[in-house]
C-alpha cells in the first residue's frame, strides 16, 4: 500500500500545453527584469551574503532536467555561480543516495523530494530548514506551503502539485454534475450491468479521505502549526458520516469488482474501454486515456451532499536544502530562484507538472487548459497528505476498515473505531522515541 502510494506521486501529467500562450523564455526568466514581483522576492542583497562558492549542485528528478536548465542559466547569469545538476529517480534513489553522499560530503546542495518524505529526512538530520520571509512563501498556495512544513519549520519551496480530480467521458456525460446528489441519480439511471455512471476507489484511504474529510474527519490534528500524531480524527462524527456515504455508493451503485487490490485495474479497464461515464482519479491517469483514444474532460470534484467540497490529499514535490551543504545561504537563493513565478511557468511548459504558484492558476497557460486548471483548483481545496512518519501506520488499518464498510461486512462506526485503535497502538509501539 505504501509502495503504491509512493509510485502514485511520481506519475506525470500529459496535459496539452497551449504553446501560443508561452512567452519568450529569455525575456521570461531574465534576471535583469527589475519589474518582476516574483524575481524581486527571490533577490537578496549580496552584501549580506557570504562569499560566493564556485558552484552549487542540484539533484533533479529523472528526465526532468530540461525544465531546470533555463532557471540555472538565468541564475548563473545573475549571480556568477556555476550550477551543476544530476538526475536521479526521486522515488527510489534520491533518499538512499542522500543518506550515503550527504555525510560523505559528495551530495547535493539542493534536491527535490515528494513532500511525504520530508518528515523522515528531517528526523534523520539530512535536511535543513529554509530561512525565507513571507514575501517568498506568499507566492504559493497555502496547502503547498503546509506540505513543505514539518514540526513548525519550512523545509522546502514547492515546485509542483497533484491531486485526484473528476474525469469524465464526453461521449456519456456532456456536463459535470453540480454535486454528488446529482451524480448519484445520474449513476443509478446510467448503470445497466455493463456500463457505469461513476466509479471511485473509496475502499482506498488515499481516495476515501476526501469524502471523510469533506464531512469533518481528519487524520492528524494540528497543534501550533504542527501535526499532532496523538490527535486522530479518523472515527469522529464527520468521519463516520463520510464512511456511511461511501457505503451507500457501494450498496446501491458501485459494482463489486472495484474493491480490493484488483479494484484499480478493474476501474481503469472499464473506463478505458468506454464503459464508464466518470471516475475519480488523478492526472497520472491522463496518459493511458490518451492512448486509449477516450475523449475525456476533467473538472474539480463536485460538492458533497452537505454542501462542502471533497478535501482530497494533495501531493507536493519541492526543492530542499541538504544539511550537508557548505553553501546554505546561496543554495537557499537558488531554491528561491528556480521556484519563482517565471521559472515555475517554464517548468510547466516542459513537464506539464502543475506549479502551486497562486498567480499562475489564473494565467492563460493554465486557466485556459481544462486538465491543468482542474488540478490547480482542486489542489486549492485539498489538504496536504501528512508528512510525519506516523502516517505510515494509517494506511493499512484504514484500508481494512474501508473494505469491510464497502462490502457491508461491518458498520462504519465500529470499523473506524477498530482502525483508530489499531493506529494509536502502532504509533505508540513504533514512534514513541520520535
Amino acid at each position: 500500500m505504501k509502495k503504491w502510494l509512493s509510485l502514485l506521486f511520481i506519475g506525470f501529467f500529459t496535459v496539452v500545453v497551449l504553446a501560443a500562450c508561452a512567452p519568450d523564455r529569455e525575456e521570461e526568466a531574465s534576471a535583469g527584469d527589475s519589474n518582476s514581483d516574483s524575481n524581486s522576492s527571490s533577490e537578496s542583497s549580496e552584501g549580506d551574503m557570504p562569499e560566493k562558492p564556485e558552484k552549487l549542485v542540484v539533484w533533479e528528478d529523472k528526465d526532468k532536467g530540461i525544465a531546470l536548465e533555463p532557471a540555472i542559466a538565468s541564475f548563473e547569469e545573475k549571480y556568477g555561480i556555476k550550477v551543476e545538476y544530476k538526475e536521479l529517480d526521486m522515488a527510489t534513489k534520491m533518499g538512499e543516495q542522500l543518506r550515503l553522499d550527504g555525510p560523505a560530503g559528495t551530495g547535493p546542495d539542493v534536491l527535490t523530494l515528494p513532500h511525504d518524505q520530508i518528515g523522515q529526512f528531517a528526523i534523520e538530520g539530512l535536511l535543513s530548514p529554509l530561512e525565507v520571509d513571507s514575501s517568498v512563501t506568499d507566492l504559493y498556495t497555502k496547502a503547498s506551503i503546509q506540505a513543505q512544513t514539518y514540526d513548525g519549520n519550512l523545509y522546502g519551496l514547492p515546485k509542483s502539485t497533484e491531486t485526484p480530480v473528476f474525469i469524465y467521458n464526453k461521449e456519456h456525460m456532456t456536463e459535470v454534475p453540480e454535486d454528488f446528489d446529482e451524480l448519484f441519480e445520474f449513476t443509478k439511471d446510467f448503470n445497466n450491468g455493463d456500463q457505469y455512471g461513476f466509479l471511485a476507489l473509496w475502499d482506498n484511504f488515499y481516495f476515501a479521505n476526501s469524502i471523510m474529510s469533506g464531512y469533518g474527519g481528519y487524520v492528524f490534528g494540528e497543534e501550533e502549526g504542527s501535526l499532532n500524531p496523538q490527535d486522530l480524527g479518523l472515527n469522529n462524527e464527520g468521519a463516520v458520516e463520510g464512511a456511511e456515504y461511501i457505503q451507500q455508493w457501494y450498496e446501491e451503485v458501485f459494482p463489486s469488482g472495484i474493491v480490493g487490490e484488483s479494484g484499480g485495474s478493474a476501474k481503469d479497464g472499464l473506463f478505458q474501454e468506454g464503459n464508464v461515464a466518470a471516475m475519480m482519479d488523478g492526472p497520472w491517469a491522463y496518459q493511458a486515456l490518451n492512448e486509449a483514444g477516450i475523449d475525456y474532460g476533467v473538472a474539480p470534484l463536485p460538492k458533497l451532499p452537505n454542501g462542502e467540497y471533497p478535501q482530497t490529499f494533495v501531493g507536493v514535490k519541492g526543492w530542499h536544502l541538504s544539511s550537508a551543504s557548505e553553501n546554505k545561504e546561496w543554495a537557499t537563493e537558488l531554491i528561491k530562484w528556480i521556484t519563482n513565478e517565471e521559472n515555475a511557468k517554464i517548468r510547466y511548459e516542459e513537464t506539464n507538472e502543475i506549479p502551486p504558484v497562486t498567480a499562475l492558476i489564473e494565467d492563460p497557460i493554465i486557466a485556459d487548459n481544462e486538465k491543468a486548471r482542474a488540478v490547480a483548483v482542486q489542489s486549492e481545496r485539498a489538504v496536504p497528505m501528512p508528512n510525519i512518519p506516523e502516517m505510515a501506520e494509517v494506511w493499512e488499518p484504514m484500508a481494512q476498515a474501508l473494505q469491510v464498510v464497502a462490502t457491508g461486512k461491518e458498520e462504519p462506526e465500529s470499523a473506524l473505531n477498530e482502525a483508530q485503535d489499531t493506529i494509536e497502538t502502532q504509533i505508540k509501539l513504533n514512534h514513541s522515541g520520535d
